[in-house]
């Protein structure tokens, strides 16, 4: 298989994220026929219909990004029960106008990180819904809901602790992308 490039979207664009943090080390751990490219969203500006036959900079480049990866793995933060707006706005931008979804048939996984015990159990689901409804073949069955705590990442790594499972989570995905990128 040639190389498929992976569109990293984190949730989170707080400075010393712990998803930020969690993804780069992820990443690390792809089979050489996956390549990450991590998606910039913190420059968008909000989603406002009047602006669909005119994208801004930013969101033009967010569409050509998603557009030109082969798959797509979201990691994201839980707020208030949910994904952060930050990330429904870049999803909404990304989707449309309505029937140019760069989203539509890219194979997609979802994971994430949260202090909490539960992980990102909740933001996961309704994230999963917003992933059904653009059409994204979403990895199942493979859910990976992380507590952060100190040695998750290590210089940069999953930490031993955790590196036999997030590897798992890793095979998964990318036997999934094998399976359904076009």
């Amino acid at each position: 298989m040639s190389q498929k490039t992976v569109a990293i979207v984190v949730g989170s664009i707080r400075k010393d994220s712990f998803n930020r943090q969690f993804a780069e080390a992820l990443v690390k751990q792809f089979p050489a026929d996956l390549k990450p490219q991590f998606i910039r969203i913190d420059d968008l500006p909000l989603y406002d219909q009047d602006d669909d036959g005119n994208a801004a900079p930013p969101v033009a480049r967010l569409r050509q990004e998603i557009k030109a990866a082969d798959a797509v793995l979201f990691v994201t933060p839980e707020y208030n029960r949910s994904f952060p707006g930050v990330l429904k706005n870049a999803i909404d931008h990304a989707s449309r106008p309505w029937g140019q979804s760069v989203w539509t048939g890219k194979p997609t996984a979802v994971c994430g990180v949260s202090v909490g015990v539960i992980g990102t159990a909740l933001a996961q689901q309704h994230l999963r819904n917003v992933l059904a409804y653009l059409n994204m073949p979403t990895l199942g069955g493979n859910e990976m809901f992380i507590q952060w705590k100190d040695g998750l990442v290590q210089d940069g790594a999953i930490g031993a602790a955790s590196k036999d499972f997030v590897q798992k989570f890793v095979d998964a995905f990318a036997a999934w992308v094998k399976q359904n990128a076009a």
